[in-house]
């Protein structure tokens, strides 16, 4: 997906479910802004990892619930 257009969907609340999730998690580690200005290949290996290890956890829970 376009950067711009998937900014513009993240702000609208129309991305599924996944990708929401994965804004959130960028928020919650303090690199929104980064994912905002610059796009998600701005992120360092260490920082993408991060939120798809949170994101994986958080699957796997909502799975046993």
């Amino acid at each position: 997906m376009n950067r711009d257009k998937e900014i513009k969907e993240y702000l609208e609340g129309k991305l599924s479910r996944e990708e929401n999730m994965k804004y959130e998690i960028a928020e919650e580690l303090g690199l929104l802004d980064k994912v905002l200005e610059s796009g998600w290949k701005s992120l360092s290996a260490k920082e993408t990892g991060r939120i798809g290890g949170l994101m994986t956890r958080r699957k796997k829970k909502t799975e046993n619930m």
